[in-house]
């Protein structure tokens, strides 16, 4: 079976039998974490879809109230027939009161008129429904839950398969080599799950209303499931990639390839590489000032945290030879 992190030696030497058999533990367990969090994320679908769809529910209600589109321009009927029915129902109090001029016969039809327009009035002054994505295909809602269920899962099985990974790539590495690489590989997941909620939060609605906004003036917009849910899982994954910024300038830095000075002389170079990766992303100007801030103090505690390692390995070095 698939030993833990750290349990094979650098120096124990394994037949090719050996490990196949230790990669075939860590599949099985990988894909064992994988379909239990595809099962929990297919059980709480509905509230994984509810979250997801929920910047773009945001957006397409502003859009309704505004008359945009079909479902906007069947909002401004509904409001119209409001005005009417509460207009009407002024008119049948009026009639109804003691000394309106109103014959008897007339007074005794408009009893069931006053409930039947209070209904009305309370269904028409519901909010506007249209604040989900729309299915094409009869299979397009099972297999797109299916899609989402499977991201999700992913998600939250990737701390568990990076360990997997560490587990079996980490004894070739040297005593050195490890201590330098481990702080590294650990730091993987969360800088990933930090990156998700970041473009969830803030890259997510920002790039949801450019789009959404974007000469709605001239078009029915009609958001396609596939099509948004697709959209939600590369920016959120591009997101967590780039949030990697830390793990690749400290891998670099003790790689030798860059030095830490050479990082704090080049920061015009930096801020103007976090600006372009900001362009790529979905937006406007103001989400690309929200998206290159981030990235470029991620870029700027890479370059502390490499510093400060520098100078602890140079303490180590100097207490050596001590």
């Amino acid at each position: 079976m698939a030993v833990a992190v750290g349990r094979i030696g650098h120096e124990e030497r394994l037949s090719a039998v050996d490990h196949l058999e230790e990669l075939r533990w860590r599949l099985i367990v990988s894909l064992a974490v994988v379909g239990v969090a595809f099962g929990l994320c297919m059980w709480q679908n509905h509230e994984l879809l509810t979250i997801i769809n929920r910047p773009l529910a945001h957006e397409t209600q502003k859009q309704v109230k505004a008359g945009n589109g079909p479902l906007g321009a069947t909002y401004t009927v509904q409001q119209s027939a409001r005005t009417v029915a509460t207009e009407l129902q002024v008119v049948v109090a009026a009639l109804e009161r003691p000394g309106s001029g109103a014959s008897a016969q007339t007074k005794e039809t408009l009893v069931p008129v006053a409930p039947k327009l209070r209904s009305a009035i309370s269904h028409l002054s519901t909010a506007p429904q249209g604040n989900k994505p729309v299915t094409l295909g009869i299979g397009e809602p099972f297999t797109t839950t299916l899609g989402v269920a499977l991201i999700f899962a992913l998600i939250l099985a990737l701390p568990v398969l990076l360990y997997e990974i560490y587990g079996f790539l980490l004894p070739a590495f040297s005593p050195e080599q490890k201590r330098v690489a481990m702080p590294l590989m650990l730091a993987i997941p969360f800088l990933f799950i930090a990156g998700v909620l970041f473009g969830y939060f803030v890259v997510l609605p920002a790039a949801v209303r450019f789009f959404q906004n974007f000469n709605s003036g001239e078009f029915n917009v009609l958001v396609q499931a596939s099509q948004y849910y697709h959209f939600v899982a590369v920016i959120l994954l591009a997101m967590g990639l780039v949030f990697q910024v830390p793990v690749g300038v400290l891998a670099a830095t003790r790689a030798g390839i860059v030095t830490t000075k050479q990082l704090r002389h080049n920061r015009r170079y930096a801020i103007l590489a976090c600006g372009a990766v900001a362009a790529f992303l979905p937006g406007d100007a103001i989400t690309l000032l929200l998206e290159t801030v981030p990235l470029y103090l991620l870029f700027e505690i890479s370059v502390l945290l490499a510093r400060i390692i520098d100078y602890r390995e140079g303490r180590r070095i100097v207490a050596d030879r001590a």
